[in-house]
């Protein structure tokens, strides 16, 4: 589909209406550091763009709400997830963006729908919205200098790093960290580790 400055006005006004102020800056952030990377990486800037606007815009919803928003999307409802909603918030902004704005690019859906947790096998912009919700300037430990060091890696290596360090974050504060994200961590890993065999291959044959 195509991603027009009408469907971006639309959704964001949207995100804007349902977020609060904090939260709504945070969006604006994800935005532009999600167009940034997909500009690094070969992929369309206006699905980060609008990908990165959405992403929280179910956020604030109660949970019975997000329950019912998040289980239109046909995959089953995990222990985690229904003890803490809050964390169907991008499946329920993904059913939202289709529902109510029509948009149905299959990367925009999982790329918001997946925000939090990850998950194996995500196309190149959904490995892209995981990191930028998690690096955005505004998150703490965010200096120019640390995200420069994670530009300067290949998406996945620079995804893993991320999910690495949240992982971390979370084991520090005696959260438990969902099976997704072990998934998530293996499913790069592996990525990492075929594109080092191809390099290897090919300078191998040159």
């Amino acid at each position: 589909m195509e991603i027009t400055k009408d469907l971006i006005d639309r959704v964001s006004a949207a995100a804007q209406a349902a977020e609060k102020k904090d939260r709504w800056e945070h969006s604006l952030r994800v935005a532009t550091t999600a167009e940034l990377m997909c500009n690094m990486f070969g992929v369309d800037p206006q699905k980060g763009y609008l990908s990165g606007v959405a992403h929280d815009m179910c956020k604030d919803l109660e949970d019975a709400e997000l329950l019912e928003l998040a289980s239109k999307d046909g995959q089953p409802i995990s222990e985690v997830e229904r003890k803490k909603p809050p964390l169907l918030h991008g499946r329920a902004a993904a059913m939202k963006l289709l529902r109510d704005f029509g948009v149905d690019d299959g990367d925009i859906i999982q790329a918001v729908s997946r925000h939090t947790m990850g998950g194996a096998s995500l196309c190149p912009l959904a490995k892209i919205i995981y990191a930028a919700d998690k690096i955005e300037p505004g998150r703490p430990q965010s200096t120019q200098e640390y995200r420069d060091a994670l530009f300067s890696k290949s998406l996945d290596a620079l995804v893993l790093a991320v999910l690495e360090e949240n992982m971390r974050y979370l084991e520090s504060k005696g959260k438990k960290i969902a099976d997704v994200s072990y998934r998530f961590r293996e499913s790069l890993r592996r990525d990492i580790a075929r594109d080092a065999q191809l390099a290897a291959a090919m300078s191998g044959g040159l």
